[in-house]
């Protein structure tokens, strides 16, 4: 699967996706169909919880992420990082933090609630500085070819209906070299159609979501090298995914590492 299925209206899914992160901005306590907050990423996500403790509740409260991408490896000094769907910022801040003065680190979302927060949490954090938040969709990244050192997404990919143009938007703006931190959401069998086509689902990071294998396979067919799975974590435990598809179906988080080679793959003589 790697377009969004035709029985899917693929603007009605942008409206429900976008309403859902609305709500998780609004009111993150309100409950939905996987976890958000500080306690989950320390408990089930492996998050430093000093860290997250550093950081202003106002972006940390609205964390819904499915993986760990500061698990996957490091962040250097100086660096520049894109998260691409970056919510509230949990993930951007920290790794604003980790660049330091030097570096910058860039987020880009699509619901304008989520980028308030994001905004209003870094200049909270002191670290407006070192901070750039965009209007936009991971299809179309409003950054610069080949600007960004490491990408960091976690539990996004699975909402793209395109996968394939996410990631060579990835691979456009990362550096020869560069690498993507990905956390994302996959499941232990293919969906039926009918789930496929059921915006809800999609909304809740489940009906688009890929097996472990055509995660790998959708990023290695983008051009990126290297890659590879880290850690998996057990994500929707104890929410009402879990408690839906009981026995049918398993959804987790899986960490998933992955380089833009230094050079471009050899074009085969033509004929």
């Amino acid at each position: 699967m790697g377009r969004c299925p035709l029985a899917i209206d693929s603007n009605r899914l942008h409206r429900q996706v976008r309403a859902v992160y609305e709500r998780v901005a609004r009111d993150p306590a309100s409950g939905f169909h996987f976890h958000t907050g500080a306690a989950y990423a320390v408990q089930r996500l492996g998050y430093d919880e000093a860290a997250l403790a550093a950081l202003p509740a106002l972006c940390t409260d609205r964390f819904a992420g499915v993986g760990n991408p500061f698990r996957i490896g490091t962040i250097p000094a100086g660096s520049v990082v894109l998260d691409h769907a970056c919510g509230a910022g949990m993930d951007l801040l920290l790794a604003a933090r980790a660049v330091g003065p030097n570096g910058r680190a860039i987020g880009v979302d699509l619901t304008a609630a989520m980028r308030t927060c994001a905004i209003s949490a870094a200049a909270q954090a002191g670290l407006l500085e070192r901070v750039e938040l965009h209007e936009g969709t991971f299809e179309d990244l409003p950054v610069a070819d080949a600007s960004v050192d490491i990408l960091i997404s976690n539990g996004v990919l699975n909402l793209a209906p395109d996968k394939p143009r996410v990631l060579s938007e990835v691979m456009r703006v990362l550096r020869p070299g560069g690498a993507l931190y990905l956390g994302d959401v996959v499941v232990d069998r293919e969906l039926a159609a009918r789930a496929r086509s059921n915006a809800d689902l999609w909304a809740a990071c489940i009906g688009g979501a890929s097996t472990e294998a055509a995660l790998l396979r959708f990023i290695a067919d983008s051009g990126l090298g290297q890659v590879r799975v880290g850690e998996r974590f057990e994500s929707f435990a104890g929410t009402g995914i879990d408690r839906k598809f009981h026995g049918h179906l398993h959804a987790y988080g899986v960490n998933v590492r992955a380089v833009k080679p230094n050079f471009p793959k050899k074009q085969q003589p033509s004929a």
